[in-house]
């Protein structure tokens, strides 16, 4: 999470005689030199976020934030009678994954007929998401539907609503088993957008084919699918923790999830 620590590490493993390197740039702009640097000693292969220059022999990437955005905000516009307000909740500012899925969704929301009465921020903090909603049906009587840019305090947000004795609005989430599972059990009209974690195996596959001489695409382009009423059962799966994402990839791992830190 550290962009200095990172650029000292891709330093480090380069000098170590690798013979490939796995990048996902903790920010893009400042992580580019560091990336042309190795690019000239070792293949590398960029995935997550980009970085400013072409050097890498590919770059793995789901759809991205604006699809991410866009498509949370159109449910809420298929679901929210006109004039419904729209509360919008975000992790932090200047993070440009979530600064793209917001700017998707604004565009939708402003050709809509819903009112965005709020845009808040809540650190991904459980309880400041919860006081934030609080804060918001106090000041506006009622919320007619819920957009994220994350889904992480989803749950959290659900609560705040039970906890003021109010329905639950249509709300946009991600597919964390936990709020999966409260989608499931409360009966929520819901959606989940994703940016699918398993994008973390491409890239192993990538390096693997590029050793051994194979092709693979300049830029990778992979599917981020949304869960959606018909299917969640689909992504729900029984045992798994609270924090599992749906979209992992990593279901089938050898001892998944005791040995990596879940409960079964």
């Amino acid at each position: 999470g550290k962009d200095d620590k990172q650029i000292s590490d891709i330093q480090e493993l380069t000098g170590r005689g690798c013979d490939a390197l796995i990048v996902s740039p903790n920010t893009t702009a400042t992580l580019t030199p560091a990336v042309e640097q190795a690019c000239a000693k070792v293949p590398v292969i960029v995935f997550d976020r980009g970085v400013e220059t072409d050097c890498a022999v590919t770059f793995i990437s789901p759809v991205g934030g604006y699809g991410y955005g866009a498509v949370a905000a159109d449910f809420l516009v298929g679901k929210v009678k006109p004039g419904g307000k729209i509360l919008a909740l975000r992790i932090s500012p200047g993070v440009d994954a979530l600064e793209t899925r917001w700017s998707a969704a604004k565009v939708a929301f402003d050709k809509s007929e819903l009112d965005v009465v709020d845009v808040k921020f809540t650190d991904g903090d459980p309880a400041k998401t919860k006081s934030v909603v609080t804060d918001a049906l106090t000041r506006h009587g009622s919320i007619d539907g819920v957009w994220m840019d994350s889904g992480a305090t989803a749950v959290a947000a659900v609560e705040a609503f039970e906890d003021a004795g109010q329905d639950v609005p249509p709300i946009t989430g991600e597919d964390q088993q936990d709020f999966l599972q409260a989608w499931k059990d409360k009966k929520l009209t819901a959606f989940a957008p994703t940016y699918p974690t398993f994008q973390w195996r491409t890239p192993v596959i990538a390096a693997l084919r590029i050793l051994q001489g194979q092709q693979v695409p300049k830029e990778w382009k992979l599917p981020q699918p949304s869960i959606t009423q018909d299917t969640l059962d689909e992504y729900l799966k029984p045992g798994m923790p609270p924090l599992h994402y749906a979209m992992c990839g990593c279901a089938d791992l050898p001892g998944y999830p005791e040995a990596w830190g879940g409960k079964g």
